[in-house]
This record gives structure tokens, C-alpha cells and sequence, in this order.
């Protein structure tokens, strides 16, 4: 059975030289994937079907869903992290750490001690509850940044925000934990929405929570010397004790809040962030008219726009606009879909933009489904939202992942451009190399390349110099599968542009 809201339970022919054979293989010796190309969802396999865990990858440009047999439940609390091949190095549901085996981590036990944890050990259902950021000193340290619900219902607050230390070397490279519930900082906290930002350096990282009934945010800087509160900053709505998601543009210039205080009103803020000082400004604010008590927030790959999921409505707002509230478009109302039956209703809950330049939304409850907005950079209902329009093997409860953009880069000529991390009028210091694979192949592949802040487009042409595919690259994605159906057998060159940075690579189309 499905499981509601807080309850529990434990997817023309060719002739090519030898030399030039060997060339095209090495052009896949390696390639990067991204850091947070897995998405894990779902319960722990010991019931069987539809229970167990559903994996999103998108390591081939589109996801690929699929059920996976796993002892780790994931509910609203959810994070993990993949090396740079898209092997996963370890997650976390709120409660405990798992190694890529998906067992405990050794020390990975006992997270964010509290008598709620206690009652959710096998997955906490608090959006943004935890968060994984790599150390800038060394390239086997992790931290999880992680709180829980610490208070009683009067309250509903957050006292403790703590950090946990991994390091990826120990028990045989399956990672142990060195420190773990280290208090960074303790406080009344709004529960959760623990988010972060690359500082404008290309090294470091801004840490922010918002302190419950006020209007201040706390502001933690990662460095080298490790986490550490750097000041608060008083600025915008006073908000008490609410629910919701926060999140920081893909381009980390704009910084979005949306809350929901337990049906009584619901609110979003968009700030304008300073990546070298850490500071907000300019609020805009939009008061949202509808019934809700839980919801998310995410921007579009541009950062141009803003989607708001609000129980039984979703909106889009566009953060360029004179006037926040003014721009927005009513996206979606629930079609009184049910998954698997009533009363598993696929509404509107948390959201994540996704690898694919997708941005995807959980139900509310443990459903079989998903929602998708398949084009969020275009305005209106042409951004193409469709209900329900991701299916999984398992029940899915809202286990979005809460990542940062991993691949923000220094940002160039700032104030803060002071460890040579940044070239080019970008901001980017990420090299541009692409590489394709399968190489040879049939007639589809995959491109892999660096993330970039733009978006790209990609040619490709025949020996003839004759072009055969025009198609768009989407900010940040570090993957894109295409497809040379129809085509003739040959040596096809696919050259990839973001603004002034290109990179080119070639492959083998053969005879299926």
C-alpha cells in the first residue's frame, strides 16, 4: 500500500584507415558525467513491488527510471553524491549514511539526534533537511550539512544545524564518517531549507537557514579552515514557523523562499544575491491566494523564471519582471488524479530542476508518479508542465534530491576573483572538452562536456561538411543524447557552441 502525507514504510558505406579507428576509440577513454546525475527515491526493498527503490539517472542526457532492490528508504529528506563518473559515493535520508553498497556508512549512524528522528529512522520527511558539499582542500572530504525538527508543535523549529564529515578514503573507498552532529550553530530555526551557493572565489561555499519568527538568515561559510558562521542578514518578511523550499538560481544571482504557514498564508520572495559578499537585496514579494500547506520552488535553467508548486496549483512567475507578483501565470490545477487510487492524490509538492533541463515535482504522497515541466525556460503554459507525466516502478514519496549547483564557477573580474579560478567573461573556469560515446555506434550516443552558465547549441556535420542536426544545449547539463537515425554510415563531426566556447569531438556512424 502507498503510503499519505507522514506515514511510513519499510526505477553510402564507409571506409575509414585503421589510424583513424584508433583516434575515434580514444576520444571515450573518459568523460565526466557530473556529480549529480543519480537521483534515489523511493522505500526499502523488503516488500515487494510496488515497494522498493526507484533510481533517476541521467548520465545519457534523458532519465532513465528504474527499480532498484536497496535496504534505504528515502522520504522528503534526501541527498546523496556520485564521483565524477556518476558512481554513486554515498546518501542520506535525514537519519543515517549509506555507502554506494546502500548499507550504513561506517560511523554513519544516529544523525541530528532528536525525539522525531528517533520516530523516523528509516527516512525523515523534512524538504532540505540535509545537504552534501564538497571540501575545497581536499578532493576525499565531504560535508553533510543536516538538521531535524528539534521542537515541539507550539514551536515547529529547528535548534541544532549540524555538520558531519566523510571522508571517501577510509573502509576500503566505501567512506567512513570522521566527525558527525558537530553543532555549527544553534538557534530557533525554520525546520529545514538548508541550501547553499558557490561563493564568487570558485572555491568556496555560501550556507544559509532562516531563523523562525524574523525576517534574518544566517549565513555559514565553507572554506578550507572548514564551516563556520559568517553573520546574519535581516531582510525581507518576517516568517514564523512555516513549510516549503528555498532555492538559488542555476546562475547564482537570484535566491527564491517559499513558505507555507499552515494554511494561513502562503508567500514568495526573490532576492537578489551578491556571490562575494553573501548578501540579499532588492526582495520582491508575491502572496499566493490559494489552499495549501505544503509546496516547492525552482528556477528555470536560465534563471529567467520561477515555478511555484502549491498543493492543489502550480504558477510560474518571471524574476525579471517590474513587479514579481504581476507576472505570474497560473501553470497547472490538480485533474483529480489518483495514484495508485484514492486517496493518493498526485498533487503538488517539492521540486528540483533536474539534470535534463527539466524541472521535476512530487505528488504530496506516496504515488506512482511524478510531474514534469519539460521546457521551463519558455513563459506561460508553453513551458509544456505535464501532470503526472513521470511514472516510477515504486512509490515515490517527494524524494527529490536537495543539490546545489555543483558546477557554479568563480566568477570573473568580481572582487572575489582572487585564486585565478575564473576565465573568460563568464565567470567559468570549467574546460569545455567533449567527448562522445558509444564511439562507434549505430546511430544514437551520448556527448559528454563540462556544464556551462549558457545555453549551447549543437551542430553536426558530415564529411561534406553538409549539415545533418541542429539542437539545443541546455545550462548546466553535462550530458545529451543524440540521435543520427536515417543517416548513412560515415565520419560525422559534432561541434558544440556556449556564446564564445566551443569544443568539437567526432563519431563513427556504422551500418546497424
Amino acid at each position: 500500500m502507498p503510503l499519505q502525507m507522514q506515514c511510513r514504510m519499510h526505477g553510402p558505406n564507409w571506409a575509414v584507415g585503421a589510424a583513424l579507428f584508433l583516434i575515434l576509440l580514444t576520444n571515450n577513454v573518459t568523460f565526466a558525467q557530473g556529480v549529480n546525475n543519480l537521483w534515489m527515491g523511493g522505500y526499502d526493498s523488503q516488500n515487494p513491488l510496488p515497494s522498493g527503490g526507484t533510481d533517476l539517472r541521467f548520465e545519457n542526457g534523458d532519465v532513465t527510471i528504474s527499480y532498484v532492490n536497496r535496504p534505504i528508504s528515502f522520504g522528503r529528506t534526501n541527498t546523496n553524491i556520485t564521483d565524477t563518473a556518476g558512481h554513486l559515493l554515498f546518501s542520506t535520508n535525514g537519519a543515517f549514511i549509506a555507502n554506494a553498497t546502500n548499507d550504513t556508512m561506517f560511523n554513519g549512524s544516529g544523525l541530528s539526534p532528536s525525539a522525531y528522528t528517533m520516530g523516523y529512522q528509516d527516512g525523515l520527511h523534512i524538504a532540505q533537511a540535509v545537504l552534501i558539499l564538497p571540501a575545497s582542500n581536499s578532493a576525499n572530504l565531504y560535508y553533510l550539512i543536516h538538521g531535524t525538527w528539534d521542537d515541539d508543535l507550539v514551536t515547529y523549529s529547528m535548534r541544532s544545524l549540524y555538520y558531519t564529515r566523510i571522508d571517501m578514503n577510509l573502509d576500503g573507498g566505501l567512506g567512513a564518517v570522521l566527525e558527525k552532529n558537530q553543532v555549527a550553530f544553534s538557534d530557533t530555526m525554520n525546520i529545514g531549507r538548508i541550501t547553499a551557493v558557490k561563493h564568487a572565489n570558485g572555491r568556496d561555499w555560501w550556507v544559509f537557514v532562516h531563523k523562525a519568527y524574523s525576517n534574518r538568515f544566517y549565513r555559514f561559510l565553507l572554506s578550507p579552515t572548514g564551516l563556520a558562521l559568517n553573520g546574519y542578514q535581516d531582510i525581507g518578511i518576517v516568517r514564523p514557523a512555516d513549510d516549503g523550499q528555498v532555492c538559488f538560481s542555476p546562475d547564482g544571482t537570484k535566491f527564491a523562499y517559499f513558505g507555507v504557514d499552515f494554511l494561513v498564508s502562503k508567500k514568495l520572495e526573490v532576492f537578489n544575491f551578491d556571490r562575494c559578499t553573501g548578501l540579499f537585496s532588492n526582495p520582491a514579494f508575491a502572496e499566493i491566494d490559494d489552499y495549501a500547506f505544503l509546496g516547492g520552488v525552482a528556477f528555470s535553467p536560465s534563471s529567467e523564471f520561477i515555478y511555484v508548486s502549491s498543493f492543489y496549483d502550480v504558477y510560474q512567475y518571471s524574476v525579471n519582471a517590474p513587479d514579481l507578483a504581476s507576472s505570474m501565470v497560473h501553470i497547472a490545477h490538480w485533474d483529480s488524479t489518483y495514484s495508485p487510487f484514492p486517496p493518493f492524490a498526485t498533487i503538488f509538492d517539492i521540486a528540483q530542476l533536474a539534470p535534463d533541463g527539466k524541472i521535476y515535482m512530487g505528488t504530496g504522497n506516496s504515488t506512482l508518479k511524478m510531474h514534469i515541466i519539460n521546457d521551463p525556460d519558455e513563459p506561460g503554459l508553453a513551458c509544456n508542465m505535464v501532470q503526472h507525466g513521470i511514472t516510477t516502478p515504486t512509490y515515490y514519496w517527494n524524494s527529490l534530491p536537495n543539490h546545489p549547483n555543483y558546477f557554479l564557477g568563480a566568477l570573473a573580474g568580481s572582487p572575489c576573483d582572487t585564486l585565478a579560478l575564473a576565465v573568460g567573461g563568464l565567470g567559468f573556469a570549467r574546460p569545455t572538452t567533449a567527448k562522445a560515446y558509444p564511439n562507434p555506434t549505430t546511430g544514437t550516443f551520448n556527448l559528454s562536456y563540462a556544464a556551462q552558465p549558457t545555453v549551447g547549441e549543437l551542430e553536426v556535420r558530415d564529411v561534406s561538411g553538409r549539415v545533418v542536426l541542429r539542437e539545443r544545449i541546455t545550462q548546466w547539463s553535462t550530458v545529451h543524447a543524440v540521435s543520427l537515425a536515417g543517416q548513412a554510415a560515415g565520419l560525422y563531426n559534432c561541434s558544440l557552441r556556449w556564446g564564445a566556447r566551443s569544443s568539437a569531438t567526432r563519431i563513427m556512424l556504422t551500418t546497424p
